[in-house]
């Protein structure tokens, strides 16, 4: 695998950003009569099945870090970039911060960068391919609520995505938002919530995401989605309340529960490779040229 960092200024962020990409490199080979003499190792060698051709594209994942982390927490934490060789599709993690992937009320517009300048970026700066159907979105805690909520509001970006216990942020019950960012417990325990979001009313507003589901249903594309939560996940009421809403405007959505996992990198480590195999439509080979 080849993983790259990058730091650029976001001209949407106001700021540097660090983005983490991944991409597929074990699995390519450079054509048989330009290797020569060269040095060979035969392990590795023997899953190169695939050339390297100018033009080609691969399918993308953005896969977006939970809260507290950063773009490279994933990759060290878990084996995300062995994964992402075995389905021979890139993965794209930006830093994000504890912005929860919106728009904030403070002013910096996270959900403006990741659905607009992030995939330009990485379209026009990486093999990337841009058509809906080759691109994913998936995320764990923080991360997979951004998911779910950036799958909903722009169901043309993405093929599928994938919510890894996403049980705080963007809802589909925007009373139950509301209670939360009015409480006492988050106004002093954690005030980036109410900060972000804001304490007015939210039906209608930009974070409401039974708005946006009815909207990408009518549209006649919604993004399918798959919600996980462990078994002993606190988070768990929050996310099975929001996959039954789904249901029942019969949003196309699938949920796994985790037995005995809580919130935490191995149930995330384990749904990770799950989820490239068995809930994302991969193609697991590059794109070539026409």
């Amino acid at each position: 695998m080849s993983l790259m960092r990058m730091n650029y200024r976001s001209q949407q962020l106001g700021k540097f950003v660090d983005i983490s990409v991944v991409f597929p490199t074990d699995r390519l080979t450079v054509p048989e009569k330009m290797l020569g003499t060269s040095t060979r190792h035969a392990a590795v060698d023997s899953v190169r099945n695939y050339e390297y051709v100018p033009g080609m594209k691969f399918q993308t994942i953005y896969l977006i870090h939970g809260g507290g982390d950063d773009d490279t927490l994933v990759y060290r934490y878990s084996n995300a970039e062995r994964y992402a060789q075995d389905n021979c599709v890139m993965l794209v993690t930006p830093n994000i911060v504890n912005s929860f992937g919106v728009d904030t009320e403070y002013g910096v517009k996270y959900q403006t960068f990741l659905t607009q300048e992030l995939p330009l970026l990485v379209q026009t700066l990486f093999p990337s391919s841009p058509k809906r159907e080759d691109n994913f979105i998936m995320g764990y805690a923080m991360g997979g609520n951004v998911a779910i909520g950036t799958a909903l509001l722009h169901p043309e970006l993405y093929a599928g995505c994938v919510d890894m216990s996403g049980g705080i942020g963007m809802t589909m019950d925007q009373d139950m938002l509301m209670e939360e960012l009015r409480s006492e417990h988050f106004a002093e325990n954690f005030k980036l919530y109410p900060a972000t979001f804001g304490t007015g009313d939210l039906h209608g507003s930009r974070f409401d995401l039974m708005k946006a589901a009815k909207e990408a249903l009518a549209g006649g594309n919604p993004t399918p989605v798959t919600m996980v939560c462990g078994s002993e996940e606190f988070i768990r009421k929050r996310v099975e309340h929001d996959v039954e809403l789904l249901r029942e405007i019969n949003y196309p959505m699938e949920y796994v529960v985790a037995p005995g996992y809580t919130h935490d990198f191995p149930l995330w480590e384990k749904y990770i490779p799950i989820a490239m195999k068995e809930y994302l439509q991969l193609k697991r080979e590059p794109i070539y040229p026409e």
